[in-house]
């Protein structure tokens, strides 16, 4: 505690409110709420041996504090909600997943509304489904009301048609429209049909299926057996959309369920939304925690999961209570603007979807243990055995690639590609023109990309020393593609340039093979082997980015050594020709205005390029009789 801390301390107020720790840099570290920011924010500053480490941690880096006086708790935990969203302290629980599902959105005060996506559930009287875990499922969900109800879903002023006198569009030839804009559907018969799509929406889909069957069999005795085929699909797709909803639940539910999991520092809390009869989705949410109490991160996550505008149902079954339960209660009543229960169910149907949601949880985290797992051995375990492979004195944080493109010689570049700790670093990429006439020689190609390279960094080293800018980011390992030869060049030029304290070796393409400076033979791993797969995917890499530079400067060469053959078109026109049509295609579908309109264009130069790709067209010389 330093003597500004202590001062303040002095000071604090007998009142409800939200603190925020900051560290020696000014950075906030901690938000908190407290009804009595007195007794809490002292508690902090106080001798205690049984203070969780997270906590010890937090407070060895407080350099001071500030509040902000609330009316109230409830006010209280919307802020703190909300600073805690915005600023993502370091030592606060934090939601790492920050999703806004998709909900369907339907405005009965209309009179001819229409479906719409939203990522947002506001209290503006409007109803709202899902929300739409998937989607996939919620295009199928829109397609399926498209295809099976004639309600509008453009964006038309019905009014403003009707007054109009305006036809019908093609969406109601098409059976998939009512058309509201023609006047000849009232309110109550749009809003009747309405009502069917909400039932299917919530879950409802027998009175659909019963629906779709009749028409089904009208259309089967009118004898019009094309049309009876789409609606036995689109009972197929009722039901098979049913299936993917249905999961286990009764009556008329309107619940979230969540469950806290944990496996170490690894927290995990999985969630199923209960509407109506069926599960319609579930997630899980990860969380950045220490060493909190199950209500703590439990309550925590509510306060974040709906602080933003999320649907907030009239139960929330949670597999441990929130500590703060009681002020959490009423924050969400106040927010949805009706009554919202949570509950630690104790038997029942409700207790089952805890224990599903649990179950879940306990698969969301040995699943991502698996990955992390799998991700580990393709990269930080590949580096550690190609460590010991080549015999390095430490694992390599930095690997660095060369390649080589061009076309029988013409516009030869390279590349150089990175990989930090095993993975791909695009914003470290390079890529080089070559300038020296190599035609073709990869061997001339190399050298000239990897002394660029290198003497960039030896006088960066040199500057560093000096202190006169940051150390360089320097190579723990090259790998160039090709055989000993290529190998050979590398390690002259870094021998020339006084670096050659940096591990070299070359993959030979055709065999795999690893070709080490003092090694006669090379090193030839299993197919299988994470090393080799690891050097496969960083000289894949080069190769790609080296074709990728490769292809777009040949398309640019090649369009300006077309335009060399045209009179009256030097290098500045060729450039400003190129800058402004981009490419060869779309000069040469320009017109003579077009291309006369070029800055430095003038109108014969303008016709001797649209003649260049219209020799057809050209006027011809008169023939003498």
């Amino acid at each position: 505690m330093n003597d500004l801390i202590r001062e303040k301390l002095k000071l604090l107020p007998d009142s409800p409110g939200v603190y925020r720790m900051y560290n020696a840099a000014g950075e906030i570290i901690y938000v908190g709420k407290a009804v009595n920011l007195k007794n809490r924010v002292r508690s902090y500053f106080r001798t205690e041996k049984n203070r969780p480490p997270k906590v010890a941690a937090m407070v060895s880096h407080v350099a001071d504090f500030e509040y902000i006086l609330c009316q109230n708790e409830m006010e209280a935990l919307t802020l703190e909600a909300s600073l805690t969203k915005t600023l993502q302290p370091r030592y606060n629980i934090l939601l790492k997943d920050d999703k806004h599902f998709p909900y369907v959105r339907l405005d009965e005060k209309k009179d001819f509304p229409r479906f719409e996506v939203v990522r947002r559930v506001k209290n503006d009287g409007a109803r709202y489904f899902g929300p739409y875990l998937s989607g996939v499922a919620l295009r199928d969900c829109l397609n399926l009301i498209r295809d099976s109800f004639p309600v509008r879903h453009c964006r038309k002023d019905i009014a403003r048609a009707i007054a109009r006198g305006e036809r019908p569009c093609l969406m109601y030839h098409l059976n998939k429209c009512c058309a509201p804009c023609s006047g000849n559907v009232s309110r109550d018969e749009y809003h009747a049909l309405l009502e069917n799509v909400c039932s299917f929406l919530e879950g409802k889909n027998q009175p659909v299926i019963d629906m779709l069957t009749k028409q089904m069999m009208d259309a089967s005795e009118r004898l019009e057996f094309e049309k009876a085929a789409q609606y036995r699909d689109r009972i197929e797709a009722v039901k098979h959309l049913a299936e993917k909803q249905r999961a286990m639940g009764t009556g008329d539910a309107d619940r979230d369920v969540f469950a806290l999991v944990r496996d170490g520092e690894d927290a995990v809390i999985h969630a199923l939304f209960v509407r109506g009869d069926d599960i319609i989705g579930s997630a899980h949410y990860r969380m950045a925690t220490g060493g909190e109490s199950a209500g703590e991160i439990t309550g925590a996550f509510l306060q974040q999961f709906y602080a933003e505008d999320m649907e907030i149902p009239r139960e929330i079954a949670v597999l441990d209570m929130p500590e703060n339960h009681e002020a959490l209660t009423a924050w969400l009543r106040e927010k949805r603007g009706r009554a919202v229960t949570i509950i630690r169910p104790q038997r029942g149907e409700r207790l089952q979807q805890v224990m599903m949601a649990e179950r879940n949880g306990v698969e969301a985290i040995e699943k991502q243990r698996a990955l992390e797992t799998r991700e580990w051995e393709r990269t930080g375990g590949a580096m550690a055995r190609l460590t010991a492979i080549l015999g390095l004195p430490e694992v390599p944080s930095r690997m660095e690639c060369f390649d080589n493109s061009h076309i029988q010689g013409r516009d030869t570049v390279s590349s150089m590609v990175v990989f930090l700790e095993g993975k791909p670093a695009p914003k470290e990429y390079r890529r080089y023109r070559i300038r020296a006439a190599a035609g073709g020689d990869d061997l001339v190609s190399m050298r000239e990309a990897l002394t660029r390279r290198f003497t960039r960094l030896r006088d960066e080293l040199a500057a560093a020393e000096r202190g006169e800018g940051a150390p360089p980011n320097e190579p723990d390992l090259l790998v160039v593609d090709g055989g000993r030869t290529q190998l050979t060049v590398a390690l002259e030029v870094l021998s020339e340039l006084g670096l050659s304290h940096i591990p070299a070796i070359g993959l030979a393409e055709r065999h795999e093979e690893i070709i080490l400076p003092d090694e006669d033979e090379p090193v030839v791993l299993a197919r299988s082997d994470p090393a080799l797969h690891v050097l496969e995917r960083i000289r894949d890499e080069a190769h790609r980015f080296a074709i990728t530079y490769h292809r777009s400067l040949h398309v640019r060469t090649a369009l300006l050594s077309e335009l060399d053959e045209i009179a009256g078109i030097g290098v500045k026109r060729k450039r400003l020709l190129f800058d402004t049509f981009v490419t060869r295609d779309a000069i040469a579908a320009a017109d003579v205005d077009a291309l006369a309109a070029v800055r430095g264009m003038s109108r014969p130069a303008a016709e001797a390029v649209y003649a260049h790709f219209h020799p057809e067209t050209a006027e011809k010389p008169p023939v003498s009789e």
